[in-house]
């Protein structure tokens, strides 16, 4: 197949662009490139074409040939950042998205598929499927609920539209994010000794790692259509669901050391415990990696010099509101 990835120089898309083309997939990958070319592999079946998702023309996308599907993760990618400017998140987020998966349709592409966020359910008591009621409560999860019910709608028998809501993130990754919670635990502990923890700690969180969602959407580039064409699927695997105090504790295990706690910010309002059995029953889908794991591979990384925590551009927000200083327009 070739397959469209927006969004490809990111943190997920570094990830997934790499196991596309191992599993000899064809890539066309779409990005701005904010964080350089060099996230990606060089391949002679990797093509990049630096442009937005709000303004690439259709004749930049025919240029390529027949595109089979596309994997849209453009977007600014995390709360912080969606609250900079509201309007270019609903800009980036929802319309973008839309307008991509729209000229997609028109060229034929047959599937479409929307990552989102398990964000989207806010605040909920017990443990949520992809059936029940949301409550979205930033401006990222606001416009990613807003952008899968436009996408869904545009589903019929030739395009087909799959939607998942992916938990918290996780990992080693060569477009390195250190505003993520185990990501962010582990370089706190490997500069300050201990984890920052956003109080109170009781919150509950599901997350996954950056491998095991890359090999979840590569699953379902290769389900039958019947199976997954207007479905939602939570991204993650039940056993990764923590209340972030004991996931702070998994971190230290990871890496060996003793566990060491200092508090910041006000409560977190955001708890939701997600089911994912949904995922598993229709691809069979199982996680490989954990949290110990990532913890120790992150502090690894650090060490073998392969992600700077110093880097600016580990923290999302901090590098774009860098590039609007510069006079770039994001």
């Amino acid at each position: 197949m070739k397959i469209l990835v927006t969004g490809a120089g990111g943190y997920i898309g570094s990830t997934l662009v790499p196991l596309l083309l191992e599993n000899k997939h064809e890539v066309l990958a779409l990005d701005r490139f904010h964080f350089g070319r060099d996230k990606l592999p060089k391949n002679g079946k990797l093509y990049c074409l630096e442009a937005d998702i709000r303004s690439v023309k259709r004749n930049q996308l025919e240029s390529y040939g027949k595109i089979d599907a596309i994997i849209d993760l453009a977007a600014l990618s995390n709360d912080p950042l969606g609250e900079l400017e509201p309007s270019l998140t609903y800009s980036i987020n929802h319309l973008g998205r839309v307008r991509m998966a729209m000229l997609c349709k028109s060229l034929g592409v047959d599937r479409y598929i929307l990552p989102s966020s398990c964000s989207i359910y806010g605040f909920q008591e017990g443990e949520v499927t992809e059936e029940s009621a949301v409550n979205p409560l930033t401006v990222y999860a606001k416009a990613n609920y807003r952008c899968e019910q436009d996408v869904l709608a545009m589903a019929d028998e030739d395009f087909c539209v799959t939607v998942i809501r992916q938990a918290t993130v996780y990992g080693l990754s060569r477009r390195m994010r250190f505003d993520l919670a185990i990501n962010g635990m582990t370089k706190s502990f490997y500069q300050n000794g201990k984890i920052s923890i956003m109080r109170d700690g009781n919150q509950w969180r599901p997350f996954v790692h950056v491998k095991d969602t890359s090999k979840a959407m590569l699953l379902l580039l290769g389900a039958k259509p019947s199976k997954i064409n207007r479905e939602l699927f939570n991204i993650g695997s039940n056993d990764q669901n923590f209340q972030i105090y004991n996931l702070a504790e998994r971190v230290a295990i990871g890496v060996g050391l003793d566990f060491n706690v200092e508090w910041y910010g006000d409560p977190d309002h955001r708890s939701y415990k997600v089911d994912f059995s949904k995922l598993k029953r229709i691809t069979n889908f199982t996680a490989d990696w954990n949290v110990e794991y990532a913890a120790k591979e992150i502090w690894d990384g650090i060490e073998n010099n392969f992600v700077d925590p110093n880097d600016i551009q580990t923290i999302t927000l901090k590098w774009y509101e860098k590039l609007i200083k510069d006079g770039i327009t994001i």
